[in-house]
């Protein structure tokens, strides 16, 4: 197989940076990138080489992928009339704005045999990809992602903003069906809701306690996992990890138990070039997706379970 053809779709502030991972790639021929802005389109497209489009269906015969960023409300109809057209498609989270479009896009691209890839961009977070073979049956997760305010992405509320990301994470690491939800949140600088705290308990008795914020001070990124035998504390900004594990008898220190600390550092990744990469390269050998749509149907319904009781 030679170059695989693809296409972005919406250049805006993410979408710029998908045409440039695409760009890096020297087994992708960046086709073409799309936006409602011609003059958009063609300032990105004359970054990297590509040609500019204002109107998605034109690009979609001339490609055999697209990764689709455009705003939420339109990622059903452009993820639908790619698959029509026989393309794979990556797209940006969250997948849709309901469950309902979640599922046709699953069931569409099952019934084509394309591969249908979500943007839930922390899967591909050095930190998480060390925590395979770590994570054993977790009890309590906390996690905290908090950033300052910034105008663009609040067409959504910060659950699907921002939370979702965490949830996304929360689903893979515990494996277990959601028992129940309970939430409160308020807006504070926008029309939706800023801030946002859930509990989800899960059928196998996990509890996670999850905080959300886009009008704070200063970022934090970071979840704390609590099982039998460690815990575990990760924290995205810094990209470390520290692992806590109780040994067999007594510390130095007469009466405290004997623990144990691992920890682990990260060089700076570009998680965005990793998901790309990764899409890439299943649609070029077949399998499933790190993200599945299927894993972006839930982590949708989840978000919007939350969202029912704020």
């Amino acid at each position: 197989m030679g170059k695989l053809r693809a296409a972005v779709i919406g250049v805006g502030y993410l979408g710029r940076f998908h045409a440039q991972k695409f760009a890096m790639l020297d087994d992708v021929e960046l086709v073409g990138v799309v936006d409602a802005s011609a003059e958009r389109a063609a300032e990105v497209a004359a970054e990297v080489g590509a040609r500019a489009f204002t109107d998605h269906r034109e690009v979609l015969p001339l490609v055999d992928m697209v990764s689709v960023v455009v705003p939420t409300q339109y990622h059903f109809d452009v993820a639908r009339d790619a698959f029509e057209a026989g393309c794979h498609v990556l797209l940006e989270k969250p997948v849709t704005r309901t469950v309902e479009e979640a599922d046709r896009l699953v069931a569409l691209a099952q019934e084509k045999n394309l591969i249908f890839q979500v943007g839930h961009l922390e899967r591909f977070n050095p930190a998480i990809l060390a925590l395979r073979g770590v994570i054993n049956n977790p009890r309590f997760i906390e996690s905290h992602r908090l950033a300052p305010f910034k105008p663009r992405g609040t067409d959504v509320n910060v659950v699907l903003d921002l939370m979702i990301h965490d949830i996304d994470i929360i689903l893979s690491i515990v494996g277990c069906p959601i028992k129940t939800v309970n939430s409160v949140g308020v807006p504070v600088l926008s029309s939706e809701v800023d801030i946002a705290n859930a509990r989800l308990q899960f059928e196998n008795g996990c509890v996670a306690n999850v905080t959300a914020s886009r009008v704070s001070r200063e970022a934090m990124r970071k979840v704390r996992i609590f099982q039998p035998d460690a815990y575990i504390s990760i924290d995205y900004q810094e990209r470390k990890i520290a692992i806590y594990r109780k040994l067999a008898g007594e510390s130095m220190i007469p009466g405290l138990p004997n623990i144990t600390m691992e920890q682990k550092s990260f060089e700076q990744s570009d998680a965005l070039l990793e998901e790309v990469r990764s899409f890439v390269e299943v649609v070029r050998t077949g399998g499933r997706p790190v993200v599945s749509g299927e894993d972006g149907r839930r982590a949708l319904e989840v978000a919007l379970q939350i969202n029912t009781r704020l």
